[in-house]
């Protein structure tokens, strides 16, 4: 049996059912090319007739040359009790222009007699009429089959009738649909088996994560006979969300040599992922499979240890199979060789014997005294070690600024911030609005900065943790903040301590921009070595 699994993402349209979501037409159309670039097989984009969002979609992506995706439509069989040919929703369909169209149905008796209220038998028609109405005008048709493993476990009869129906009326594929997310991989197992030799059509699984188990029930069906796939990206959807593309491919294409994405694609998988997370304006897990921050990261000192002699025994792949990177936490069980090798990472040329590996170490027990803590802040403690090395510069001086709260907000921020800062002797002074004053003094930063330095443009937050240090002491206490930053590429974490929350937030924000800044002044000078 052929290994080529057809990945169909429907993060446009599924995706955009999840709370706190919403796309405009162009966050729609970067997806579709970010997708589409990656090798996903089939981009479901949306459903013309619920909305005009989604016809201007549908408009502007015929100007879009696709390499790898085929563009679906997304809707239903026509409604009880009419022409197909008299069902707006079918034309609208029809006006989306797209070579596949997928049609969802009734699968499930309960649901024909109850919420759509016909008959089975008009049911049956309405999707074998559906069906063929697209399949006559040239339509790759995908029969989307609505709680079919619900309907099975009540009316297996029914169930199957209804997709003997969909191959009746031209179905290319059947996608058995876990709608409510309640399945276990080992009913999903079963019932694909049984589906694969009752039909000749390929079978396709759609599963929703209610449970937990939507990727479990995904490989699951793949294992058992499946060639097509449908959830998203990186997992957002209704309720609980929609099974997690791409730990799906990342298990089947690496793990198990399914065809999933073309050969070159799979070490993209976190660079894809970080992507969509910022289009979508949303955070990733930092401990999701395989692209999560934490996913690769050790901290125990005998682990890391191992992983420095054996990586294979402490990590299931090689995370550079996927894009990802290892990572060694700072901490106080890392051990002495952890801290010089974030040393050495700066200048390999310094031993353990040298004077600066001691100065080092000390300032990192004097910070950790005062409340620090380098763990997933890696980026500060970077920082520090060029600082004693002398290989650190500032790449701007803080004037001053200034933070204005609203209480009540009457607008869409309630804060907003004033700044003026130095950059080689020239003044600039800004002000920007946020959502807190954190927010409000890291869009005044970067929009100040980026007269000099316009690479930050794609520099934004995307987490903000605060931890009382010493809360015996009230008001009075310490506060650690850990910023966590992003330009869609790498992901990286600084802290700031200090007794005022915003002073801690302003330290962490400092080192999050240095940091970024220092990177990109070495990524010119190594390019600028090469070309000389």
């Amino acid at each position: 049996m052929s290994k080529k699994v057809a990945i169909f993402d429907s993060s446009l349209r599924d995706g955009a059912q999840a709370e706190g979501i919403s796309f405009s037409v162009e966050d729609k159309l970067r997806l579709l090319e970010l997708l589409d670039g990656h090798g996903v097989g089939y981009i479901e984009a949306g459903n013309p007739g619920s909305n005009p969002k989604d016809l201007e979609f549908f408009a502007r992506a015929k100007a879009i040359h696709l390499r790898h995706a085929r563009l679906a439509a997304f809707g239903s069989t026509r409604r009880r009790d009419i022409q197909v040919e008299q069902d707006s929703n079918v034309h609208s369909l029809l006006l989306a222009d797209t070579p596949v169209v997928v049609i969802f149905g009734k699968s499930w008796d309960f649901h024909v007699t109850d919420i759509i209220r016909t008959s089975l038998e008009e049911n049956l028609a309405m999707i074998r009429e559906t069906l063929a109405f697209f399949k006559a005008r040239g339509k790759e048709v995908i029969y989307d089959a609505e709680h079919f493993f619900d309907g099975y476990k009540h009316n297996p009869e029914y169930a199957v009738r209804t997709l003997r129906a969909a191959v009746e009326g031209g179905a290319g594929t059947l996608v058995l649909c876990d709608t409510n997310g309640g399945t276990f991989p080992s009913e999903v197992g079963v019932i694909v088996t049984r589906m694969a030799e009752l039909f000749d059509v390929p079978l396709g699984i759609h599963a929703h994560n209610d449970c937990g188990m939507a990727v479990a029930n995904s490989v699951a069906a793949v294992e058992h006979g499946a060639r097509h796939v449908q959830g998203t990206y990186i997992g957002f959807g209704e309720r609980c969300g929609n099974a997690n593309l791409l730990t799906i491919i990342a298990n089947l294409g690496v793990k198990r040599d399914y065809e999933c994405l073309p050969p070159d694609q799979y070490r993209n998988i976190v660079h894809v992922a970080r992507h969509v997370a910022a289009i979508s304006n949303v955070a990733l897990n930092e401990r999701e499979p395989f692209i999560g921050n934490s996913a690769f990261a050790h901290k125990g000192g005998m682990h890391i240890d191992g992983v420095n002699k054996a990586a294979h025994s402490f990590e299931h792949i090689d995370p550079e199979r996927v894009g990802g990177q290892r990572r060694f936490l700072m901490s106080e069980v890392s051990g002495r060789r952890m801290i010089l090798d974030k040393i050495w990472e700066v200048d390999p040329s310094v031993t353990k014997d040298d004077p600066v590996t001691d100065r080092i170490m000390k300032r990192l027990k004097e910070m950790e005294h005062d409340g620090y803590q380098f763990e997933g802040a890696e980026s500060s403690f970077e920082l520090i070690v060029r600082k004693q090395l002398g290989k650190y510069r500032s790449f701007f001086e803080l004037e001053h600024f200034r933070i204005i709260g609203e209480q009540p907000a009457k607008g869409e921020y309630g804060s907003s911030a004033i700044i003026k800062i130095k950059v080689d002797g020239e003044d600039e002074i800004t002000a920007a609005e946020g959502d807190g004053p954190v927010h409000a003094l890291d869009s005044a930063l970067r929009k100040a900065l980026e007269t000099f330095y316009p690479e930050l443009a794609n520099v934004h937050l995307t987490d903000y943790k605060v931890r009382v240090i010493n809360g015996k002491d009230a008001t009075a206490s310490k506060v650690r903040v850990l910023l966590q930053s992003t330009d869609g590429e790498v992901i990286w974490t600084t802290v700031g301590v200090s007794t005022d929350i915003i002073e801690a937030s302003w330290l962490a924000l400092v080192d999050s921009i240095e940091y970024k800044l220092l990177k990109l002044e070495e990524a010119k000078r190594t390019q600028a070595a090469h070309a000389g």
